[in-house]
């Protein structure tokens, strides 16, 4: 092949790989101001199979009770749909958190793996706490065409969703 044609060529099949990749890492973060001191805070969140009691999505949550790597608890969501997740650290010290989905369900949840962080800081006085939830999760069909209700977009707005519902629902519950 002559190399005018063999340029010529590349760039006709590049696009093709291009568009042949798999998923990309997508992000969420989401924080909340709460008029209440750490400790106050860290109480409502510390119990990692407890979320049904602060997150208005959750409609169910158990768990082994286990504050440690490899504490799991299940959640059903006010769509019937249940996830399986289990910590990965876990520091009352630090007031964190931070945990994985361990069986996928996309129908319950359009995301096909995630990664959570919460942590729970000082705000800007003692009367004031600074939750910051963050994920690393990729969408819910990791093929090259996701459907729509299962592409990047779907995912990231389904966390950024959870997260914003979840923090509210716990605002509320700790400043009421």
């Amino acid at each position: 092949m002559k190399p005018v044609a063999f340029v010529f060529a590349s760039f006709l099949i590049f696009p093709v790989l291009a568009l042949a990749h798999g998923p990309t890492p997508q992000k969420a973060k989401e924080s909340v101001t709460i008029n209440a001191p750490v400790a106050t805070a860290w109480e409502a969140v510390k119990q990692f199979d407890g979320i049904a009691n602060w997150h208005p999505d959750v409609k169910h949550s158990t768990g082994d009770g286990k504050h440690e790597s490899g504490g799991t608890r299940t959640i059903t969501l006010q769509n019937g749909g249940q996830l399986l997740e289990e910590l990965d650290f876990y520091s009352d010290k630090d007031h964190e958190y931070s945990y994985r989905l361990k069986t996928e369900n996309v129908q319950a949840f359009p995301a096909s793996s995630y990664s959570v962080t919460l942590q729970v800081s000082p705000g800007s006085d003692a009367g004031h706490s600074t939750v910051v939830l963050k994920s690393r999760f990729y969408r819910g069909d990791t093929g090259n065409t996701p459907p729509e209700n299962l592409n990047d977009e779907a995912a990231v707005k389904a966390m950024n969703g959870f997260f914003k519902d979840g923090l509210a629902g716990l605002k509320a519950q700790v400043e009421k």
